[in-house]
């Protein structure tokens, strides 16, 4: 009896420290959210969209980012092929506030964009404007719903809902997260329905130049046999941006940043 006693003991023991090991729902978004509000960042990277029937788009483009957890904005520049070199999108948002921004189409054409097209697909691909912005790891609502196995890693689901005020087009998004590396190795956006409006796979996983992981190759589904991959690590951190360059009037220049040390 005392064996038995002492095992069932050891037995709990055992479960609670494992129970300790995984961050809570709250923990986990938190983490997640905090990795997306880094400051400024520049990124390179390569866009294909595949649809049936239609021959590949392949842009090469170049991003430029101010995250932080009170307000996003993100430039979008397409720097290959040539025939589109220069076609670039603002997107901001101020906390809880509506989307707004500008579309630009050289050599001189520009036009706002506003919360109403915040659907509409960034430069054709199955990722829509909002996707860039939303960071729905800072939403209200944050609870684990299980737990699978991802590309023989094993993740928590985590579940985000949008509380009172925050305002998306998704009634929630799963994540399943690689809690060893704090990588989302899939995630999937809902509607009030229930129905999956998208579904964005990390296919392959890499380091940035802060010595996180991060993803770095992205397939992303909103359609029935669309496919949209991203694929690009070259990420910086603490590059130098002038205020000009996230305005609709500065999105014909093509600069790319300096960090500090430069």
């Amino acid at each position: 009896m005392k064996t038995l006693f002492r095992n069932l003991t050891l037995a709990l023991a055992f479960t609670a420290r494992l129970s300790a090991a995984e961050p809570t729902a709250s923990e986990l978004a938190e983490k997640l959210a905090a990795l997306q509000q880094d400051g400024n960042s520049y990124v390179r990277l390569r866009l294909d969209v595949q649809r049936p029937g239609e021959a590949k788009v392949a842009l090469q483009i170049q991003i430029k980012q101010r995250r932080t957890a009170n307000a996003t904005e993100v430039v979008y520049q397409v720097l290959w092929p040539k025939e589109r070199k220069g076609e670039a999108v603002l997107l901001r948002r101020a906390g809880n506030q509506p989307l707004t921004g500008a579309i630009f189409t050289p050599p001189n054409t520009s036009r706002a964009l506003d919360a109403a097209q915040g659907k509409e697909a960034l430069f054709g691909s199955d990722l829509s404007y909002g996707d860039v912005l939303e960071n729905f790891y800072t939403w209200e609502k944050q609870a684990i719903v299980g737990t699978e196995t991802v590309d023989r890693v094993p993740c928590q689901i985590l579940e985000s809902k949008p509380g009172k005020g925050q305002q998306s087009s998704y009634a929630s998004v799963r994540s399943w997260v690689d809690t060893r590396r704090f990588v989302p190795l899939r995630v999937e956006k809902y509607s009030a329905s229930g129905q999956v409006v998208r579904r964005i796979d990390t296919m392959s996983v890499a380091t940035d130049d802060r010595k996180r992981h991060i993803p770095a190759t992205l397939s992303i589904r909103a359609q029935k046999d669309s496919v949209t991959e991203l694929d690009g690590s070259r990420l910086r951190h603490d590059v130098i941006y002038e205020d000009r360059e996230f305005t609709a009037g500065g999105l014909g220049e093509m600069k790319v940043p300096r960090t500090a040390a430069e």
